[in-house]
């Protein structure tokens, strides 16, 4: 018998009476699982994926078993925020019209954190810094009147979007400097760090565009001691920390910013071991308790400011001591809770994975989750 008339004889009905099966089931509809409502725990990954970056994202996980809770794509080198209430995940990012190619357009998105559904986007001016996601790259106002898009082409300067208008009110020429970092009560004003070492602060006219700009008295050394970028404040104070271990406190309240106070991380017995700071988001702040912890290495020297933690060290602002040192697991990327008695969760840059720490009474490890992400930088909690 040949082969079609094999099939014909035998498979035929079979085939037949199949089909007919599966055209009897019901059209199959496709549904979104809800989230369960966020807790403080709740972590958002900024992951640059660095094997395919035109398909950036942010993973999304529940920081107390680690199970994986969403994603938001995020494009080609896109830069994220959440909203000073963690109701929105805002993305300024970049696409092209042939995906890898073709014409480039930069959009401003707005993510439902309770849905991760995309609620609004907007076309921007197409020259938001593809850039590492550190904090500060893209930022909301005291109250998220505006929201502040760091531009680089290479020249720097910052887009104005107006949250509730969904639209662009200006852009803000801001040569020389870098990172924005907005006051905690004035929705009209932000600074900037320079190159010169000073502090550049820009005020706003109430409709988003430039009022003014004033510029500090020299704050740091970016020859001998720059500082990183990445700085976490107490109401308008920022601790800014240099690649040396030095800490500067900078009040950005007024329309031009002041040096407050300047202290060392690093004792002299710390010296014979070059402890440095390192990492891509080396320092997180207990705004109650008023602790500073901070990623940190040894061996260090010139060019070794992005190395993992080997530990991580806290310090008691107000008598600006250390009072406690941690193993790192080679954090690139730390941040705490914003609860009372919080707790840090650090990003291991070489397993890709969580560790959980217990900041009180001291930092104690709790748990560690399991490898998600190919390159973060940003982390973030609800």
């Amino acid at each position: 018998m040949s082969v079609n008339n094999f099939i014909r004889a035998f498979l035929w009905p079979f085939l037949f009476f199949s089909t007919a099966a599966y055209a009897d089931l019901p059209p199959e509809k496709l549904t979104v699982e809800k989230m369960a409502p966020a807790d403080p725990h709740r972590l958002y990954l900024t992951d640059l994926n660095l094997n395919s970056v035109i398909d950036g994202r942010v993973h999304i996980l529940d920081g107390k078993d680690f199970k994986y809770l969403g994603l938001v794509s995020t494009g080609l080198f896109g830069v994220t925020a959440l909203s000073k209430d963690s109701s929105k995940l805002y993305v300024a990012t970049t696409y092209y019209t042939k995906r890898n190619r073709g014409d480039r357009f930069d959009q401003f998105e707005t993510y439902d954190t309770s849905t991760l559904e995309l609620k609004s986007e907007l076309i921007i001016p197409p020259k938001h810094a593809q850039a590492l996601p550190y904090k500060g790259t893209i930022i909301s106002s005291a109250g998220d009147k505006y929201v502040f898009i760091q531009n680089a082409t290479p020249a720097s300067s910052v887009t104005v979007i107006d949250t509730q208008l969904n639209k662009v009110m200006s852009d803000i020429s801001t040569p020389g400097c870098w990172i924005i970092l907005p006051t905690s009560t004035n929705e009209e004003r932000f600074s900037t760090l320079c190159g010169d070492g000073t502090v550049l602060t820009v005020t706003l006219d109430g409709n988003g565009k430039e009022k003014s700009k004033k510029r500090s008295k020299k704050i740091f050394d970016a020859e001998k001691d720059p500082v990183f970028v990445q700085a976490e404040a107490i109401k308008d104070t920022y601790y800014l920390i240099s690649y040396l271990g030095q800490v500067y406190e900078v009040n950005v309240a007024g329309d031009k910013a002041e040096l407050t106070d300047h202290w060392l991380l690093i004792t002299k017995e710390d010296n014979t071991e070059d402890w440095r700071p390192g990492g891509y988001q080396i320092s997180a702040i207990d705004k109650v308790s008023r602790k500073l912890f901070v990623a940190m290495h040894d061996g260090g020297k010139d060019g070794s400011h992005k190395t993992p933690a080997k530990e991580i060290w806290a310090y008691d602002i107000d008598a600006k001591k250390r009072v406690d040192r941690a193993d790192g697991h080679n954090s690139i990327a730390l941040a705490l809770t914003k609860n009372t008695e919080p707790h840090l969760y650090i990003y291991d840059g070489f397993g890709a994975k969580f560790h959980k720490y217990a900041t009180s009474p001291s930092l104690q490890k709790t748990s560690e989750s399991e490898p998600v992400g190919a390159f973060a930088g940003l982390v973030e909690l609800h």
